[in-house]
Formats: C-alpha cells, sequence, structure tokens
C-alpha cells in the first residue's frame, strides 16, 4: 500500500557531496523554497561513506574539491575519505540541511504531469518498508553516476578454483586481515593505485596485475602555497586564493596535455623515472598506448606508490590473465603469480539518476533518446535537472556552477509567472555524440543506456570551467532551446477555446 505525503517544491535525490552542495545554494539562494533530500542508504556522505578499502581518499586536491562556500581548513590538500567525511557532514549540520535530508528513502521512479505542472515521486522507505508517494514541483538527482550496490569485476576463467579469498574495493571486508599475506590487485586506476601503497604496509607483498598502463603523477599531498596563505591571510581570503591557483592549474595540466600530448608524455615519463628504482622497465609499466588525459590522469599523494616500488614491498606486472588458479594467477605470457588475496579494482558499474524510471505525461522516459541541456536537463523531460561534474578536473567545480543556474532559472520561473521548463531539441535529427567523452571502460560499457549531447552550446556537455563560468553564472537563464510555461495559463486557454 502506498502512503501519500507531501508535496515539496524541490526534491533533491543524494545525500552526497553534489546533493549537500545543492542543498545549500538552494536555501541560500531560494530561502522561501520547500525541499527535501532523499538519501537511499542510512548515512549522508555519498561516495565518502561508501567506501572503505584502505587508504581511500581524493584525487582532486580539496581546494577545489570542497564548495567555494566552505574553505578547506585541513592542511592536508589531498585527503583522505574520513576527513572529506567530516567535512561533508559539517556543511551540513552547521547550515540545517542535515534536518532537510530522509534517509532510507530510495527512489524508484517518477512521473510527471503537465496539467498538473509536478512531479508525483514513487519512494521505498527501508526503514519500514511502506512505500511512500510525494509530489514536487522540480526533481534534482545529484547521486552521481555509480550503482552502489554492486562495483563492475569482469568474468575470469577459473576465478572459483582459487582457494583464497576475493574482494572488490566497494565492498570491503571490515574484518579482512592483509597482514602478511601475498596479494594481487587487478587493476591499474585510481582505485588501485590508491590501494597498493596502503597495502603494502602491512602486507607480505602487493602486485599491481595490469593489462596496460595508466598515466601516474605524483603530487604532494599538502599545498605549501595553501598553508602559507591560511597563515597570514584570512581562512576566507585565502581559500580563495589557493582555489583561483588550483583551477589555473588545472586547466593548464589538461590544456597542455590535449595540445601537446607528446609533451606531456616525455614529462610524465621524466617524473616516473626520477621515482623509480634505476633501471626500472619504466616504458613497460607507466607507459600508456593512449595520450594524457584521454582517461583521467591519476595522482598519487607523496609519491607513495613509487616509494613501495622502489622499496620492494610492491611491483608492477603488466600482462593478461589467463585464467585463476588455487594459488593465485596464470598470465597469458605463462607465468604464474601467487596469491592469498585477489582483489578486483576492475571499475565502476555506471548507473545514472539513481536507477530510477522516469515518464512524461504517461510516457516512459528512455534516457538513451534524450539530449543533456547545459549538462544538467535533458531534452523532452520538464523541471527536471540533474548534477554531472567535471571528468577532467575537480567534480565539485561543475556542480556548484550548475547549482547556482539552477536557482537563477528558479527565480526567472517565479518572475515570470510560469511552473514548466523544459528544453527542446531544435532539431529531432541534430547531430549528438556520447555524453561522456571519456575513455574509461566503465563509461563505455554503458555508452548505449546514456543520453547523449550536442556538438555546441547549449547541448554541448562542457568540460571548461571558465566558459561555465561565464555561461552558468554569468550569462542568461533564457534560451530560444528552453520552453517556459504556465499550466493554469494552458488550462485556461485550453478551456476558452
Amino acid at each position: 500500500m502506498t502512503r501519500q505525503s507531501e508535496h515539496i517544491d524541490v526534491l533533491i535525490i543524494g545525500a552526497g557531496i553534489s546533493g549537500i552542495g545543492a542543498a545549500h545554494y538552494l536555501q541560500t539562494e531560494r530561502p522561501g523554497s520547500s525541499y527535501a533530500v532523499l538519501e537511499a542508504r542510512g548515512v549522508s556522505g555519498g561516495t565518502w561513506a561508501l567506501f572503505r578499502y584502505p587508504g581511500v581518499r581524493s584525487d582532486s586536491d580539496l581546494h577545489t574539491f570542497g564548495y567555494a562556500f566552505k574553505p578547506w581548513r585541513n592542511d592536508k590538500s589531498i585527503a583522505t575519505a574520513d576527513l572529506i567525511l567530516d567535512y561533508l557532514r559539517e556543511t551540513a549540520g552547521e547550515s540545517g540541511i542535515e534536518a532537510h535530508i530522509r534517509y532510507h528513502h530510495r527512489v524508484r521512479g517518477a512521473a510527471w504531469s503537465t496539467a498538473e505542472a509536478r512531479w508525483t515521486v514513487e519512494v521505498e522507505r527501508a526503514d519500514t518498508g511502506e512505500t511512500v508517494s510525494m509530489t514536487a514541483n522540480w526533481l534534482f538527482c545529484a547521486g552521481g553516476y555509480y550503482r552502489y550496490d554492486e562495483g563492475f569485476t569482469p568474468r575470469f576463467e577459473g576465478r572459483e578454483r582459487f582457494a583464497g579469498q576475493i574482494v572488490h574495493p566497494q565492498h570491503w571486508p571490515e574484518d579482512l586481515d592483509c597482514a602478511g599475506k601475498k596479494i594481487v590487485v587487478i587493476g591499474s586506476g585510481a582505485t588501485a593505485v590508491t590501494l597498493i601503497p596502503a597495502l603494502a604496509d602491512t602486507a607480505g607483498h602487493v602486485t599491481m596485475l595490469q593489462r596496460s598502463p595508466t598515466y601516474i603523477l605524483p603530487v604532494a599531498s599538502k599545498d605549501v602555497i595553501a598553508n602559507t596563505l591560511r597563515k597570514v591571510l584570512p581562512a576566507g581570503l585565502a581559500y580563495r586564493l589557493t582555489r583561483r591557483k588550483n583551477i589555473a592549474v588545472q586547466r593548464l595540466v589538461w590544456r597542455t596535455s590535449r595540445r601537446h600530448p607528446r609533451v606531456v608524455r616525455r614529462l610524465i615519463r621524466a617524473v616516473n623515472i626520477r621515482q623509480l628504482p634505476a633501471g626500472y622497465p619504466v616504458d613497460e609499466h607507466f607507459n600508456p598506448p593512449y595520450d594524457p588525459w584521454d582517461q583521467r590522469l591519476c595522482t598519487v599523494p607523496d609519491a607513495d606508490l613509487f616509494k613501495v616500488l622502489k622499496k620492494g614491498t610492491a611491483s608492477v606486472v603488466t600482462d593478461r590473465i589467463a585464467t585463476f588458479t588455487e594459488t593465485g594467477i596464470r598470465l597469458e605470457s605463462g607465468r604464474e603469480l601467487d596469491a592469498d588475496i585477489i582483489v578486483t579494482a576492475t571499475g565502476l558499474n555506471v548507473q545514472l539518476f539513481g536507477g530510477m524510471a522516469l515518464s512524461v505525461d504517461g510516457e516512459p522516459v528512455d534516457f538513451a533518446d534524450k539530449v543533456a541541456f547545459k549538462g544538467m536537463m535533458l531534452s523532452g523531460v520538464p523541471n527536471f535537472a540533474f548534477a554531472i561534474g567535471y571528468t577532467n578536473s575537480s567534480w565539485t567545480l561543475k556542480v556548484g556552477l550548475l547549482c547556482e543556474h539552477f536557482t537563477r532559472l528558479l527565480g526567472h520561473m517565479d518572475a515570470t509567472g510560469t511552473d514548466i521548463c523544459c528544453p527542446e531539441l531544435p532539431d529531432p535529427a541534430m547531430p549528438t555524440r556520447p555524453l561522456l567523452d571519456f575513455g574509461a571502460g566503465y563509461v563505455k560499457r554503458s555508452l548505449h543506456v546514456m543520453p547523449r549531447q550536442g556538438l555546441s552550446f547549449p547541448w554541448l556537455m562542457s568540460m571548461n570551467y571558465h566558459s561555465d563560468v561565464k555561461l552558468l553564472r554569468g550569462g542568461p537563464v533564457e534560451d530560444d532551446n528552453l520552453r517556459f510555461a504556465s499550466a493554469a495559463r494552458q488550462a485556461k486557454a485550453e478551456t476558452s477555446a
């Protein structure tokens, strides 16, 4: 039985870094709007509360990954999950957002009615077992783009033969004992390069097994300039200056990588050589077949990965898996890797919008048929916004700009007396391309179920912060591709006709 609940102006889905940020902007810029944050799990924090594997941390600096409105005060710029989680929960607590979070509320589906200019949302209560129906003027989906209940593990021949323990980082057992064990970590992305130094502290030996290399660059875990500025300037000013500096550095690295990939490849290789033992086969294990930033570049704080390689407590093997065996993994080269524990750091499963189903006036929404508008709405779907951050710099930089634009959009609708806002394609045959132009395996596996993007603004999924500042913060809300309407005026016109 479904119980009818209250009406909310804006329903924010997800209480992670994007959802808490959206709530802040909404209550700050739109204090008269009612809102609730629906969180499927029993805790806030999103990714930073979900992942529990050893060493879990950010791979972006917290002066840009943190919120623009709340300075990051810890001296660690590359921070561990516990510090990030404290920061997020402090933000939610001190500003009253926590009181608006509804835990154990999983959104199963939402149906839009143009006649009523509202969404009817079906919510499953995990704590009580009941289903609640809520209505809202707007949905703001802040749940990221991957599944929380399962990570991606490819099929490995002979997996069932392995006598040891197989673990996926997304489901790390709290009681897993790694001390003195031989551990093979399959993968070479951000999760793998985070895990390996942490495991190597106590394990007998850790092997990173990769099919192909990844660009890996050491960075300082502490930002000396940021920490110095904080000592001599007010915290807010020091944070703003550091943020601008780091945004500029991120953009410089990305643009240089795209314009001069050979130069950047040589520079990264030279840095790797300096960090690795003399005579190390750097081209075999640290020279990817693609250009820098075709996939996300991995950073390692204080060169921790290189330190354990130099120490000998960890090693890298570049090969393909033939089969699991009773005692480890046999590679295509014929080499065998002994293991007590195998960690499948093999990626994520993409799931947009929390897996919920949408319909518009009775017609199911097929996300693969939709095109993203300004990177925050979908063609043909009224009063629906979402937050997907940058893939080439800090996620939160984009989310903050989207939230600012969203509140401006609501203000425009109030000023014009409209209650419906819907992007419309200028031409159904408009050329499109994948939503995320990103070479990661988890993205490629899911392109067939994801919305798409156009070739130019406003249908472009921009990854340029400075362009987005001009367009989302300073640019107009009105657009030829955005239709505003009033349900009441439409009904009156239809009655008169």
